[in-house]
């Protein structure tokens, strides 16, 4: 394993990525070598003629799986078995969701192995040998983990050391708090849209009162997560409580 901190992906279309990762953000952390990214074929541990990967499910049903001794030998060959501590995370729907929470705790690991299944997906023998934690980015099916790999990577990626501009925009944002991030305005103040109708910023934007706008973004915070997220709301209001 390399230093610093270096995400390795299993998959079967490594011509995915870099992706959007080589863009933006990302894409400059990774040509300076903030981050490190490593992508394996898992097809270079077929097996027999026609570089089978998958099998028939036992128990009859569509589809096909991922056969464990081919995902145990990319695992074997990507993970340093002496001092490796990045965790693996197999992406999944039946998985956990993903929350800034685990984001988090990804950005202070040392990185992170990225198994991305396709088919019906992965035999669950190789992924409890390996004790693979399972992690969903949404209540959707995707046809393959790549999509969610990218996902989870840009969110830990931004958290990084050094990616983002300052730790306070960090702080800003959706989840940060347990809120849902207020509504943003900019130039022109006044702007008047395709029908005529004109529409204004917000008076207190532009009031110069920092105190009173620093409340009333707290405010629109709250009120959007309670409208939109009320589970959010419910954890964010029990925190309250309890503080």
């Amino acid at each position: 394993m390399t230093d610093g901190w270096t995400a390795t992906v299993l998959t079967l279309f490594p011509e995915m990525f870099p992706g959007s990762l080589g863009q933006s953000l990302a894409g400059r952390a990774l040509a300076e070598e903030t981050w490190r990214l490593d992508v394996q074929d898992i097809r270079t541990h077929a097996i027999g003629r026609r570089g089978r990967v998958d099998d028939e499910p036992f128990g009859g049903g569509p589809g096909m799986v991922m056969r464990p001794d081919i995902v145990d030998s990319a695992l074997r060959e990507a993970v340093n078995l002496v001092d490796d501590q990045r965790p693996i995370i197999y992406l999944t729907p039946r998985g956990c969701p993903l929350d800034q929470a685990r984001v988090r705790g990804l950005a202070d690991d040392p990185g992170v192995i990225l198994l991305c299944g396709r088919y019906e997906g992965v035999d669950q023998r190789v992924l409890d040998a390996w004790k693979a934690e399972e992690i969903s980015v949404g209540d959707y099916v995707l046809s393959g983990g790549e999509p969610a790999a990218v996902v989870l990577l840009d969110a830990v990626i931004r958290l990084l050391p050094g990616v983002m501009g300052t730790a306070e925009s960090v702080l800003e944002e959706s989840f940060e708090r347990g809120l849902l991030e207020y509504p943003h305005y900019t130039r022109p103040a006044d702007w008047v849209d395709w029908q005529g109708q004109e529409h204004r910023v917000p008076e207190i934007l532009t009031s110069g009162h920092h105190g009173r706008i620093a409340e009333w973004r707290k405010t629109q915070a709250e009120q959007a997560t309670r409208e939109r997220r009320p589970d959010l709301w419910q954890q964010y209001a029990a925190r309250e409580d309890e503080g």
